[in-house]
């Protein structure tokens, strides 16, 4: 139970919450399951003997046995709670139990305990279920690693491995850590970690991520990190973090049931006190023991926290880390989706298409100037470049003094003269004013280049679109989901490739804060994401209601700094998460919902005698049953058309290797 709710010590009360956690987690080890069963056994056993007409001090002997086994579930930690000050459903529990054996109510007593450490038990088990489904992610990694050491090959284990290392990794093996491939090539399958279905290529230099599967030939990995701070040790820890945060819904249980647990102790006084003075005391203490049944708020305190769990932990299982039980609500009462372009709606792997240069200027000259411009250059245009005048064979220098101006483009010094490259209107497109509207049009990126003030020529760069990105926009909008674009691209390039996606709302020419201030205008009051790269939107990602990292795994930034990081690159999991979120909160409203509805009918029913003991036990602990029943629906997701899930708690689907999330320039 929550720990404002029954005021348990879970770690000290060695229940089956704790220990169970780190057993194999099976119902029947449940310890609280395991004592409600033994006070059963002993109520039924009381039961036949009163019908076989032993004696009745006989009879209530074994009765009271099973009261004692079934309330010793709860009754310690509740004691403890009030040593600490804490008053809760176990309390509340504990002396409604001694106040029934008094009044001679035993059997009532006993079910009471059995029916109460049965809910008990099965809220643990549900939440031990759920954390098990998050760190069979550790179980992943394999026992042992090869690593070579001295020239020799050597096995260890994984916490063996230092950054450095050379890490062996055949086919079939899963790799410890995380590495960058020395030598070799292959390809790997991260379904465990990001949810996606397809296998990608590595070789020398891309990054292989923790619990990655060889699926060719044996490469050598040079160790990057050792295996307690791999990818997927912080997922698992961000994750089990996250669980810890409290979301509005969560709040609004606490808000509610922290106050309702004194407040029904005050008004069971009112109701033995005043009812006493009207007519039999007696009769009214019992009824003051039923209410305190029955206005119980356990099913409240745990209604939203068990739901929070299992969402998250089933988030995790299909790679997307939710930050929180606030992330998870935001998530599902998300109704605009803001997407940048390039690295999200894109590949990511822009390359250049078109050379354009002046009469006099060669195309060799164009790509030489821009190369010795972005060798210095962390952009990823900057990669296309480089790679275009490799492939040609193109000679060049770094430049010198280079300085990049956000959202416009780099200048620097090159051979002594100064050299700008950057987009249509920071530099002056003069007579290639018609070839830039034509590649524009073309869907490409345009950049220009000067050289002391003269201009050069044009490069025409072009990332394609993501092969899944129209069929996500399309699923996102059946989910009442308005998209839009953002970009910093012009607008040209911009329109053409949001209507290949099925994206009818493009904003274009955007500098990093013009993202950020134009949320609030696409919003128009509703709740909306952002989705980016983690690092290049950061001021976007801040200022929406959630934002959303595209392709963080292994990166740090994104992982650390958004509300939620989609651990791959296969767009269709952003309206899975989305469903499934809102699946998450429509549950937890359900049983928020429920639990005051049941509070609210007990209440009077219990306190005018319509309802003994016995029934409002029943009523009660079959409605704790429910919302815990209707809690773990959150760790169940459902799978889309084409994309690699799976059920129960093993992880499935596959990851982008190497490369890195980026956003436009």
């Amino acid at each position: 139970m929550a720990e404002a709710c029954c005021g348990a010590e879970p770690a000290a009360d060695g229940g089956a919450g704790v220990a169970d956690d780190h057993g194999d987690g099976r119902l029947w080890q449940v310890r609280e399951l395991q004592m409600a069963a033994v006070a059963a056994v002993a109520l039924a056993a009381g039961w036949l003997l009163d019908r076989a007409g032993v004696a009745a001090p006989v009879v209530v002997g074994v009765e009271l046995l099973a009261a004692v086994v079934g309330a010793s579930t709860f009754v310690p930690g509740a004691v403890r709670g009030l040593r600490h000050g804490r008053v809760g459903v176990g309390t509340l529990m504990t002396i409604a139990a001694i106040g029934a054996v008094a009044l001679g109510q035993v059997a009532e007593a006993a079910l009471l305990g059995i029916l109460f450490s049965i809910a008990e038990g099965l809220e643990h088990h549900a939440v031990t279920r759920t954390r098990r489904s998050l760190r069979a992610l550790l179980g992943l990694v394999p026992a042992t690693a090869s690593v070579l050491r001295d020239g020799r090959e050597l096995q260890v284990p994984p916490d063996d491995l230092v950054v450095g290392d050379t890490m062996v990794l055949r086919p079939g093996e899963r790799a410890a850590t995380d590495g960058a491939v020395r030598a070799g090539r292959t390809s790997l399958d991260l379904s465990a970690i990001t949810g996606e279905s397809v296998p990608v290529e590595a070789g020398p230099g891309d990054t292989v991520h923790a619990g990655a599967i060889n699926g060719g030939g044996a490469i050598e990995l040079r160790v990057t990190a050792p295996a307690s701070d791999s990818s997927l040790a912080r997922i698992v820890h961000i994750v089990e973090e996250a669980r810890e945060r409290r979301g509005a819904g969560q709040r609004l249980a606490d808000r509610i049931a922290r106050p309702l647990v004194p407040s029904i102790l005050v008004l069971a006084v009112l109701v033995a006190g005043l009812g006493g003075l009207l007519g039999d005391p007696l009769l009214w203490l019992e009824r003051a023991l039923v209410v305190l049944v029955a206005a119980s708020p356990c099913a409240l305190a745990i209604s939203v926290p068990l739901s929070v769990v299992a969402a998250i932990g089933a988030s995790s299982r299909h790679g997307a880390l939710v930050k929180g039980g606030a992330a998870l609500e935001e998530l599902g009462r998300v109704r605009v989706v803001a997407v940048d372009k390039t690295g999200t709606l894109t590949r990511n792997t822009p390359r250049v298409v078109d050379v354009v240069g002046l009469a006099a200027v060669g195309r060799d000259e164009v790509l030489a100037a821009a190369a010795s411009l972005e060798a210095r250059s962390e952009h990823p245009l900057a990669g296309a470049v480089l790679s275009a005048a490799e492939d040609g064979n193109v000679t060049y220098r770094a430049a010198r003094e280079v300085t990049a101006v956000p959202g416009h483009g780099l200048h620097g010094v090159v051979d002594g003269a100064a050299v700008r490259l950057g987009r249509p209107g920071w530099v002056d497109a003069g007579p290639l004013a018609d070839d830039v509207e034509r590649l524009q049009g073309d869907g490409a990126t345009v950049v220009l280049l000067e050289r002391a003030g003269a201009l050069l020529g044009a490069i025409a760069v072009r990332d394609e679109l993501r092969p899944e990105a129209a069929e996500a926009v399309t699923r996102l909008g059946d989910l009442g989901i308005e998209v839009a674009m953002l970009t910093g691209d012009n607008r040209r390039t911009a329109e053409a490739l949001a209507a290949r996606a099925g994206i009818g709302t493009v904003h274009a020419e955007l500098l990093p804060e013009d993202k950020a201030a134009l949320l609030a205008r696409i919003a128009r009051g509703r709740r909306i994401a952002m989705v980016g790269d983690g690092v290049n939107d950061a001021p976007a990602l801040a200022t929406a209601d959630v934002g959303i990292a595209m392709g963080a795994m292994g990166t740090d930034v994104a992982i650390e700094t958004a509300d939620v990081a989609l651990m791959g690159q296969d767009l269709r999991h952003l309206p899975q998460l989305l469903a499934h979120a809102r699946r998450s909160r429509a549950i937890m409203l359900q049983n928020i919902g429920l639990s005051l509805v049941i509070i609210g009918v007990l209440i009077p029913l219990a306190a005018l005698g319509v309802l003994g003991l016995a029934t409002v036990v029943v009523v009660h602990e079959l409605a704790e049953v429910l919302v815990i029943g209707n809690a773990v629906r959150a760790a169940r997701t459902r799978a889309l058309p084409g994309l690699g899930t799976g059920s129960g708690d093993q992880p499935v689907g596959s990851s982008v290797v190497g490369g890195r999330p980026v956003g436009s320039r």
